[in-house]
């Protein structure tokens, strides 16, 4: 529980900006540009580049390939990005109007000039950047804008259609409908007025504007480069332009992708901001957690991550900066026979257990809640690599604070802080399930070793129960497929926040949005059918009302009614059980004594481009 401000890296300063705007109608440039890697206490050198930042450092960029790990993804199309893995791909090659540099939750420039507000708050025009080229040598303009975002909404490839048309989660872009609620193609509210502005209408003031703008499906590609929506014939197929080829204006060009194996980007010369220093950037694609730090104990990766077999908490040596990371040196420990770089941050992310509400009982998920101590998981199982989470917002962006937090905890119905078998006996005995005719399900986890020990704790703590759980592992791609069509019972996931604020989340809890007949497309909630549940359950609709009072209530003056509505839908989720918060993250990164990188932020460092990195070898 919280004493204090949760996580002091959340500066809500911009947000109170574009509040004030609100009304104000005044045009603005954010503080800070993507080309400036931050300041000192971000871990960013001073490199003494020109004011424009286009010099690599000393001139003699160095030599040295950076090489990485990643998890499975299967496209590069930035309107179906909805995972950390293609995503940290993806900020190399592709960039927005706005943007999280290094994951550090402020909200800043990139291909964005300045901007303008109505005064209803309703209308956004944005002068673009007039010294940006794409890869393919051709200038960027207000007509590239408006087709990109054209492609969120339009094309049948988009999995964030939400995120452009829905408010408060997304942007909320006025748009014209057909008979069957569709977007008909060419009326989203988007223009360009010139070369270089472009206007957005919205349906609803919305404060949360510029952060949405940094997500990855906001990526501004060439007008026409793909032929999938109406009016363009398409330089290149969907296919290619998904594993293939690729042409944004980020520091670093697609070199290949080959699908489950590797990817590899090569510096962009011409790139309008600092050059990379390193030529290129290559990822291993490796799933299994021993192979991986195999592959980092040889210097394979020059940053990576530690395994938690491998992990010896008492190795770390850091202090707390000012925006509360752990900065300092890990090791020499076990098989690593050097001292390494650290940094340790507490994630805007939750790992979970998720139900698909049409197959399991909700007596079965309120038992699995019963048994789960996650203090001792976290403990045992994580080695205390998280915090024990009883919700599923983290609190750093809990809606009434950190006392509404602490409520919330001192309120959980599941025997807070111990394995209770007799509590998951009782609700399984009401629903006629005992240890003589139990029911069954299927935990499917991703390939990782903690989350199969921590899936075999489980079915170990149910034993006995009235529960006979099996257990299975996924590659993550598969699991969200699989998720997609309906196909698991239960799953671990997990959720990073890609800005800071509540409903950037808790959309996906939604009832009618967790429908996995219409993913991925029309929805693009958790895998959890809960919809099938209104009407039945007293908690699915309790969570739909509360998102519908939080949409119908969009103005500023409003806030203390979505707060409350956001809260409804946590208990909803709590006493349905369709979600079990297991942590909130605590990340971790390792690099090697040769490498200098900058430190990242609450949001994740799959936000960090690397053309500021370098490496001396």
């Amino acid at each position: 529980m919280l004493d204090s401000d949760p996580e002091s890296e959340l500066d809500s300063t911009n947000r109170r900006r574009v509040l004030g705007l609100l009304g104000g109608g005044t045009a603005v440039a954010l503080a800070g540009c993507a080309d400036d890697p931050g300041d000192d206490d971000d871990g960013a050198d001073d490199d003494g580049a020109d004011d424009d930042g286009t010099d690599p450092g000393d001139g003699e960029p160095d030599t040295s390939e950076l090489n990485l790990i990643n998890s499975t993804f299967d496209e590069l199309d930035p309107i179906m990005s909805t995972d950390t893995a293609s995503s940290a791909v993806i900020t190399q090659l592709y960039e927005n109007l706005t943007a999280f540099p290094n994951g550090v939750p402020e909200i800043e420039n990139q291909l964005l000039e300045e901007f303008d507000v109505s005064e209803d708050g309703t209308t956004w025009t944005f002068t673009v950047r007039d010294d940006v080229t794409f890869h393919d040598g051709s200038d960027v303009t207000a007509d590239d804008v408006v087709y990109s975002w054209r492609r969120t909404v339009e094309s049948p490839n988009t999995e964030r259609r939400s995120f452009s048309l829905n408010q408060p989660v997304g942007l909320g872009i006025d748009v014209e409908l057909d008979d069957d609620g569709s977007p008909e193609p060419g009326t989203l509210a988007v223009e360009a007025v010139d070369d270089q502005t472009v206007e957005l209408e919205l349906v609803g003031p919305n404060p949360d504007a510029l952060d949405v703008l940094a997500y990855s499906s906001f990526s501004i590609i060439p007008e026409g480069y793909v032929g999938d929506i109406e009016g363009y014939d398409g330089e290149v197929t969907h296919q290619e332009f998904s594993t293939e080829v690729a042409n944004g204006t980020g520091p670093f060009e697609l070199d290949y992708f080959d699908v489950d194996e590797e990817v590899r980007v090569v510096r962009n010369d011409d790139y309008y901001g600092h050059v990379a220093e390193v030529p290129a950037v290559h990822w291993e694609i490796i799933e299994d957690d021993q192979a991986a730090w195999t592959y980092a104990l040889e210097q394979n990766a020059d940053i990576f991550e530690i395994p938690t077999f491998a992990y010896e908490p008492d190795a770390i040596d850091a202090e707390t900066d000012d925006r509360n990371r752990e900065v300092g040196t890990y090791g020499p420990a076990g098989e690593l026979n050097e001292e390494v770089n650290y940094i340790g941050i507490s994630e805007l992310s939750t790992f979970y257990f998720g139900f698909n509400a049409s197959n399991t009982d909700r007596a079965v998920r309120q038992a699995v809640a019963y048994v789960l101590d996650k203090e001792q998981v976290v403990e045992d199982v994580f080695a205390g690599r998280g915090t024990p989470a009883y919700s599923f917002l983290p609190p750093g962006i809990w809606p009434t604070g950190a006392d509404g937090y602490n409520s919330f905890v001192d309120d959980y119905p599941y025997s807070l802080g111990e394995s209770d078998l007799q509590g998951a006996q009782s609700v399984l005995e009401d629903a006629g399930f005992t240890a003589d005719d139990p029911a069954e399900i299927t935990l499917t986890t991703y390939v990782s070793e903690v989350f199969e020990t921590a899936a075999e704790l489980i079915r170990d703590l149910l034993a006995g129960s009235g529960v006979d759980m099996e257990l299975e592992q996924s590659e993550f791609s598969v699991l969200q497929n699989r998720g997609e069509d309906g196909d698991l019972e239960m799953y671990t996931l997990g959720w990073i926040w890609s800005w800071p604020a509540a409903p950037y989340g808790s959309f996906q809890l939604e009832p009618e949005n967790t429908n996995t007949s219409t993913m991925p497309g029309e929805t693009d909630g958790f895998y959890l059918d809960w919809h099938t549940q209104l009407g039945e359950s007293d908690n699915a609709d309790k969570a739909q009302e509360a998102w519908e009072r939080a949409v119908d209530n969009p103005l500023p003056e409003d806030e203390g009614l979505r707060q409350e509505a956001y809260v409804e839908m946590e208990e909803a989720v709590r006493d349905d059980a369709v979600l079990v918060p297991l942590y909130h993250g605590f990340t971790e990164r390792f690099w090697y004594d040769y490498v200098d990188v900058p430190a990242t932020g609450a949001l994740g460092a799959h936000w960090q481009q690397y053309n500021t990195t370098t490496i001396e070898q």
